[in-house]
């Protein structure tokens, strides 16, 4: 069975949701799939405060926010999962577990994942003081005890951030030295409310049933902790285009109008090369998006 669509977006975080809005506010038949369903990363966010017009408002209700609004324009919601895109002509034609779907324009808004410790306690304590995102939680741990997972740019860039607000900072690395720019290493270790764990690894993330208590290190050692922030890397979910434009480090890239290298076929959010990871830039993005599909299918002729 086909469906025929002007854009097809795939993938429903809030980049996905502000481009299939803004699509089909535009007058474009605009279907939007996610085996998940509507949220992507919004759903495991318990506390959201900087994002524009909400003091504080939870992830999940944001989210559906953003779907009543898709909905109010006209936006097709469906659970399907796409699992091959072809271009043939101006067309590009998308296999799917229920069908397939042919589309004018498609934007790819899969997002990423979080890379995580596969330890004890890293699931259960998920934003009940483990956060993979400092600028996301970190203000929740203000005069508090933290611990951050990890020796690159990320890691060592959010826990600055974080010793400008934190009681305490204690840094846990695999390594002897890290693999982050000397000038931050330089940064974290001039700050006296910084301290390290170096050649070693979390073994255990401990808490009392509702918030984190202290993490266990292999070597034995206990740290008593409110929050503990891991930054071991993300996975961009972009292989349903790896063969079809050009990534970098496995992120589509995207110029300014989010265009790939592939003409009719756009990315927003954080399956991209972008340099800041927000609620708010992916949904600055979705609207980018929409906006270069839209110029993109004014501009062609397709065959029905």
């Amino acid at each position: 069975m086909r469906t025929n669509v002007d854009v097809l977006v795939i993938g429903s975080g809030p980049g996905g949701m502000s481009s299939a809005q803004y699509s089909s506010r535009a007058g474009h038949n605009t279907m939007l799939i996610d085996p998940n369903g509507q949220g992507g990363q919004l759903l495991f966010i318990d506390k959201i405060e900087n994002y524009p017009g909400f003091e504080n408002i939870n992830g999940y209700l944001l989210s559906s926010y953003m779907e009543k609004q898709c909905e109010s324009f006209g936006v097709s919601f469906d659970m399907q999962k796409a699992k091959k895109i072809e271009k043939k002509d101006n067309s590009f034609f998308v296999e799917t577990d229920e069908g397939e779907i042919k589309a004018k324009a498609v934007i790819i808004a899969t997002g990423a994942t979080h890379k995580k410790l596969g330890v004890k306690g890293e699931e259960e304590y998920f934003a009940k003081g483990v956060s993979y995102c400092a600028t996301c939680d970190g203000p929740f741990f203000k005069n508090k005890r933290v611990v951050v997972v990890g020796g690159g740019d990320t890691a060592l860039t959010d826990a600055d951030f974080l010793s400008s607000m934190c009681k305490e900072v204690t840094i846990i690395h695999r390594r002897d030295s890290f693999r982050a720019q000397q000038a931050l290493v330089d940064r974290v270790k001039e700050k006296a409310n910084i301290s390290f764990a170096m050649n070693d690894t979390v073994k255990e993330i401990k808490g009392n049933g509702e918030e984190v208590t202290s993490v266990l290190l292999e070597s034995g050692k206990e740290i008593e902790t409110d929050g503990v922030f891991i930054f071991v890397g993300i996975t961009p979910s972009s292989s349903i285009v790896e063969k079809l434009c050009k990534l970098e480090n496995g992120f589509i890239k995207v110029n300014e109008n989010k265009e790939t290298t592939l003409s009719g076929l756009f990315a927003c959010g954080d399956v991209t090369t972008t340099p800041f990871r927000q609620v708010v830039t992916a949904a600055s993005d979705g609207a980018i998006a929409s906006h270069s599909a839209d110029e993109y299918i004014s501009s062609h002729s397709f065959t029905s």
